[in-house]
């Protein structure tokens, strides 16, 4: 009776899992990310140069992102004519900006992204827990099988099909979704791996990551009733993440753009630019800056580099 209690919970979790990442349609950037039809217009009309430059550098001046293309570039999709948010990315498949892209899912025909995350995540655990227990619960009856103990009936051939079939979901789910409980850990998404964030002044591989208890709150939510149910409960709206990078002026950053940080001493948690209330709660035990030098960078904010070209990307 247990074993058969256990099976009907892990099959209703692994279906209600599997329906909302597949459902779930992903997020898109807020209107505010949009450009405006003036600066579409102005953006069209003028060559590639320091109109351009302009007309992004004033669209995103206070929008809270960090980060930039490989050239420095503030990063807009020419496609769906938006500024795009920190850890956005085009699909070519769904023709769309996904808020924090993670990868699309084939097996899922869907983007997994900011909204549905954690969906997936929970798919894999219970798809995992559920083939794990089937091949445990069809051991006994797999030894029986090879040692002539089973009845002579087509019976057991489905037995030793099921066991098989089992166990090699396992091993392949087990290393995804132990990948992807590492991704959570250190607070990356897929495309992030392949090619790490660039900031305003240097690329970092883990500039969004907070430390491991934050970087689980992010995806699962401050609420842990909720954590292993197929609901929605991470923190922020997607648009706006917070950042352990210190906000140097560019004039004294020793660091050149495109290398990696080494000193260990500048992981302050300091945004550029004001987070959404969703997630700046995340830096609230951290010290914070004084007051005079958060006034004295707001004023450069929009101006860090002054190289800033556009630069399409997907």
């Amino acid at each position: 009776v247990v074993c058969l209690v256990a099976y009907h919970i892990f099959f209703m979790l692994f279906v209600w899992s599997y329906w909302k990442t597949i459902f779930t349609l992903p997020m898109n950037p807020s209107k505010e990310f949009h450009l405006s039809y003036s600066d579409k217009e102005s953006l069209e009309r003028e060559p590639r140069g320091e109109s351009q430059q302009e007309v992004l550098r004033r669209a995103a001046k206070d929008l809270p992102i960090y980060t930039r293309t490989m050239s420095g570039a503030i990063r807009y999709c020419d496609r769906c004519h938006l500024v795009k948010p920190d850890r956005c990315h085009h699909c070519s498949v769904c023709d769309k900006c996904i808020l924090k892209m993670d990868h699309h899912c084939p097996w899922v025909n869907n983007c997994v992204g900011f909204s549905n995350y954690k969906f997936f995540l929970l798919f894999l655990a219970y798809s995992l827990l559920y083939c794990l227990f089937i091949a445990a619960t069809d051991l006994q009856y797999f030894i029986k099988f090879w040692t002539n103990g089973l009845p002579d009936t087509q019976a057991k051939f489905h037995i030793m099909f099921l066991f098989f079939a089992a166990a090699m979901f396992s091993v392949s789910l087990s290393s995804l979704f132990g990948y992807h409980c590492w991704l959570v850990s250190k607070n990356k998404s897929t495309l992030e791996v392949f090619r790490a964030p660039i900031f305003r002044h240097r690329t970092d591989k883990n500039g969004f990551s907070l430390g491991f208890s934050k970087n689980l709150r992010q995806v699962f939510g401050d609420e842990k009733k909720y954590w292993l149910l197929p609901v929605f409960s991470s923190l922020g709206d997607g648009c706006s993440f917070p950042t352990c990078l210190v906000n140097q002026d560019p004039e004294q950053a020793s660091t050149p753009t495109g290398l990696n940080s080494t000193s260990k001493n500048e992981n302050h948690l300091f945004p550029a630019k004001p987070l959404r209330d969703s997630q700046s709660h995340l830096l609230t035990d951290t010290p914070s800056w004084p007051e005079t030098t958060a006034k004295a960078e707001k004023g450069k904010v929009g101006m860090s580099n002054p190289a800033l070209t556009m630069e399409n990307e997907t």
